[in-house]
């Protein structure tokens, strides 16, 4: 069986002002009728294949967790402060058993073909019982400069390839080459490994970060479904991501590339392009009035918009603050989000 491990951590600002504090990007409903956490427990369904999962968060959003947790048995892992997925993921691994097989999943990406993840965890899942670290690549369709890359090596029967290396986010110019090319993915972030082959890889290439995540297990509180970790051995563990803390350093390091309708929501843009639309391209939640406007975001929050002669903008409301900003420059909502902190 296989232990879901989701990573709860982070408000996020790129989807500002709705995305903020304890109201994190994961919780909001910005793609279904399930805010982005809950779709993502429900990919894995507890049963013949998957226990029921560890929720990596803050303190600040474990009462939001459990709200949207209320019908579904799970167990919290409690960061004292945020350290990076690769702090993050050392707690899930120091108190798993060594040959669990933890599956790591950010909280806030959409899947569509669920199915399609699932072949592909099914294909992890030969890897990982081999001891290869497995990361899941998204078949890119187009030359995305927001993402990283994986450059596939070496064929490993059918169910991926061994890693060649890992792409910083490109220049436009970088990624048309890569997709010409062939054998990239986009880094999703995913990941399927045995818990004590991770265990030794940390210990390997990042140790310090293991032993302090390992120490504030040890020493953390229990409450209920919670575990605690321990603030000051926490503290210890520098901040740093899983791929530069492991994977890009371990030389036993499995892709498993997969097309399945992700992506990672992250911007207004993105909000827009995977929303149901009108005929003019509109995409509206709430109370709005367009005449005269084709391609807008418009959420209108408990306000009354209205929008007259205009293209390409997206409105968003959040209570007192409202963001107005063309769509196609949707990446520097963080100016608005750092200037209203």
């Amino acid at each position: 069986m296989i232990q879901p491990v989701i990573l709860c951590g982070g408000a996020g600002t790129r989807l500002w002002p709705e995305s903020r504090g304890t109201r994190a990007k994961q919780f909001l409903l910005l793609h279904g009728q399930r805010s982005l956490f809950r779709q993502t427990v429900e990919r894995t369904p507890a049963g013949p294949d998957f226990l029921p999962p560890i929720v990596l968060c803050g303190d600040g959003h474990v009462a939001m967790v459990r709200e949207q947790m209320n019908d579904r048995e799970e167990a919290l892992l409690v960061e004292p402060m945020p350290r990076n997925t690769a702090a993050a993921i050392a707690l899930a691994v120091a108190q798993a058993d060594a040959d669990t097989l933890l599956l790591v999943m950010p909280s806030d990406h959409v899947i569509a073909d669920v199915p399609a993840f699932h072949a592909a965890i099914a294909k992890g899942v030969r890897l990982a019982q081999q001891d290869w670290l497995v990361t899941f690549g998204i078949t890119p369709n187009s030359p995305e400069t927001g993402f990283g890359y994986i450059a596939a090596g070496a064929a490993l029967g059918e169910d991926g390839f061994a890693v060649d290396r890992f792409v910083e986010k490109p220049p436009l110019a970088d990624a048309e080459a890569m997709l010409a090319a062939g054998g990239y993915s986009w880094n999703a972030g995913i990941f399927l490994f045995r818990a004590a082959r991770m265990r030794d890889a940390m210990l390997t290439h990042c140790r310090v970060i293991f032993e302090a995540a390992d120490k504030a297990v040890a020493a953390g509180m229990r409450d209920g479904d919670a575990l605690y970790a321990d603030a000051i051995e926490f503290a210890k563990a520098p901040s740093d991501s899983i791929d530069y803390a492991v994977m890009e350093k371990d030389d036993r390091v499995a892709v498993v590339p997969v097309a399945m309708g992700w992506s990672d929501l992250g911007s207004w843009h993105t909000i827009h392009a995977l929303a149901d639309k009108d005929d003019a391209d509109n995409a509206v939640t709430g109370d709005a009035f367009l005449h005269e406007s084709h391609g807008n975001l418009v959420r209108a929050g408990d306000k009354r918009v209205s929008i007259l002669g205009m293209d390409n903008i997206a409105v968003i409301v959040d209570g007192d603050d409202i963001l107005v900003i063309p769509l196609e420059r949707s990446q520097e909502v963080r100016a608005a989000a750092k200037a209203r902190e």
